[in-house]
């Protein structure tokens, strides 16, 4: 039953005010020190022991506040990519600590975290002599990740700064190595892969903890006081070569044609010897066989012969003058007209009077080989 409920005989908890007023602050406060005392310290005694009692409740009170906040102060977190080292009272402590919920003594202990996935960059560009003193503008970026934390942190004092130094080193040495066509022009890329050997070796060598996982030469050109005279030879290079492609192009299609042609003479040549070598022995052997037969019947070949060159030489000509014995008069033959069909020339001619006219012609020619007119 409430205080004030019809029955509670009017039991002020703040001590029976007849007024009903707001409660007296100050004897509140006594009472909570009352109640503070009677938890942490005696009750009995005088004002004193009183006061002794509340102050050692309240060095408890904040003691045991002090030791939780202690507590949550020193917890902390790595991420999966991240991972910690620990320096008590400044000095490294060995092995990092790994990914995960983690507690370490604030004050006493402090933790660095360092991120070993993230890959970072470096750019760097400087004016360098080249081996064929040339001077060329090199532009360049270095990409590493952390590789030992503890290294990172203790062993030089700006990982940076050191790592600059040896990219400047180590780009200098190879550029210095090398002429200048091979830094501008297609020789980068074997350059690139030397200078990130030779940093790796300087920053293992200082102890960086900084592992390089590509270089990167962005640019490589001669100095802008000289680049335009430097186009200008690379542009008659360019013409130069392009010159000689051509010129191999014309030599490459001028060469295998005259190779065919030759051999095309050759084998023509060749095709000619064997044609005149079997003919010349087709005749060899002809007039051997033709010697066989004239031993064995020497008139009648030697007609024969004889009527195979008159037709052989008759064959190209159309007209033919027969000298006719006992008179002054040339025998004509217009064998052009003689061969042509019988309706050619009015059907005058037939055949029986062309093999009339050669029996004539033939009667004639031993004729006169018998009088000895015509040598055989």
């Amino acid at each position: 039953m409430a205080w004030n409920e019809p029955g509670g005989n009017d039991k002020d908890p703040w001590g029976n005010r007849g007024d009903r007023g707001p409660p007296d602050l100050d004897e509140a406060f006594k009472k909570l020190q009352s109640q503070l005392s009677g938890i942490f310290g005696s009750r009995k005694g005088g004002g004193g022991q009183g006061s002794a009692g509340i102050n050692a409740g309240l060095f408890a009170v904040g003691l045991l506040v002090f030791a939780i906040g202690y507590g949550l102060w020193g917890l902390y977190q790595l991420d999966q990519g991240e991972r910690g080292v620990v320096f008590r009272f400044g000095a490294a402590q060995e092995g990092v600590v790994l990914p995960g919920l983690h507690w370490n003594p604030p004050i006493i202990d402090r933790v660095v975290k360092v991120n070993v996935t993230q890959v970072r960059s470096k750019s760097h560009q400087a004016l360098m002599l080249t081996e064929d003193e040339n001077i060329v503008d090199v532009s360049m970026t270095v990409q590493y990740v952390v590789d030992d934390p503890i290294a990172f942190l203790v062993q030089v004092r700006n990982p940076e700064i050191s790592l600059a130094h040896a990219t400047e080193s180590a780009l200098r040495h190879v550029v210095g190595g090398s002429i200048m066509d091979q830094v501008i022009t297609d020789g980068r890329a074997a350059i690139a892969v030397e200078v990130q050997e030779r940093l790796q070796s300087y920053l293992d060598r200082y102890g960086t903890g900084i592992l390089v996982s590509k270089v990167n030469i962005d640019e490589s050109a001669p100095p802008n006081q000289v680049r335009d005279a430097f186009n200008d030879v690379q542009k008659a290079k360019e013409d130069e070569q392009r010159v000689i492609n051509d010129a191999s192009a014309y030599s490459e299609s001028i060469i295998p044609n005259a190779r065919g042609e030759a051999q095309q003479i050759l084998e023509e040549a060749n095709a000619y010897r064997d044609r005149v070598i079997a003919r010349a022995e087709g005749e060899a052997n002809r007039f051997e066989k033709l010697l066989f037969e004239y031993q064995l019947a020497p008139n009648v070949t030697r007609d024969r012969l004889y009527i195979d060159a008159i037709e052989s030489v008759l064959v190209n000509s159309s007209k033919i003058m027969v000298d006719v014995e006992g008179g002054n008069n040339l025998l004509y033959l217009p064998l052009d007209r003689l061969t042509q069909p019988a309706g050619a020339i009015g059907g005058a001619v037939t055949q029986d009077t062309v093999r009339s006219l050669a029996d004539a012609v033939m009667r004639e020619v031993n004729d006169r080989i018998a009088s000895g007119r015509i040598q055989r």
